[in-house]
């Protein structure tokens, strides 16, 4: 008997286990009922989330998009500039200095042109130093303005607007060979 006093039964050590096999199943329920009803409570949460992500993503996406073609415009415009004070330079473009600046515009409108951009003669300004038609060692600069809101691929330009919003370059070039006058 003395030996039984030490050892429990069967009956004995199953109510308990049964008693915490219960009590585990009744805080798994308890977590799952308060798992759903947090649930519940935040349906709408995503579409609120959404609505407040949204617009400032899609404005930093239309941002990148007018920088970039921003750039990309402002290398167009220094390659024309460059491209019209090669035609200055060049000889046999014209013998006075409004031949020569009829012929860099031209050049510069019709590069422009090809890349999408329209621009006007106006855009276009030419000067020599000294100002006469361009001989060895003179410097004839061409410079290019476009308004960003010309080339924008948005209908109303947001960030470049103002004085920010003129995209322009210029370019000096020298006549390094003699003309044939001299």
């Amino acid at each position: 008997m003395s030996e039984n006093r030490h050892h429990k039964t069967t009956h004995e050590i199953l109510p308990h286990a049964a008693s915490s096999a219960h009590f585990a199943g009744a805080r798994r329920f308890k977590v799952e009922k308060l798992y759903r009803s947090c649930r519940k409570e935040r349906r709408g949460a995503a579409v609120v989330e959404f609505a407040i992500v949204a617009p400032v993503f899609i404005i930093m996406i239309l941002g990148m998009m007018e920088a970039g073609r921003a750039v990309m415009v402002q290398q167009i415009i220094t390659n024309a500039s460059r491209e019209g004070a090669r035609v200055a330079v060049l000889d046999g473009i014209g013998s006075t200095f409004v031949e020569v600046e009829t012929a860099v515009k031209a050049r510069v409108v019709s590069y422009l042109g090809d890349a999408s951009i329209t621009i006007t003669t106006g855009d276009v300004t030419v000067t020599e130093n000294p100002p006469v038609p361009p001989d060895y060692a003179d410097s004839m600069t061409v410079s290019v303005a476009v308004p960003f809101s010309q080339v924008s691929w948005l209908p109303s330009p947001i960030y470049f607007t103002g004085a920010r919003g003129t995209l322009s370059a210029a370019t000096t070039m020298r006549k390094e060979s003699a003309s044939s006058g001299s």
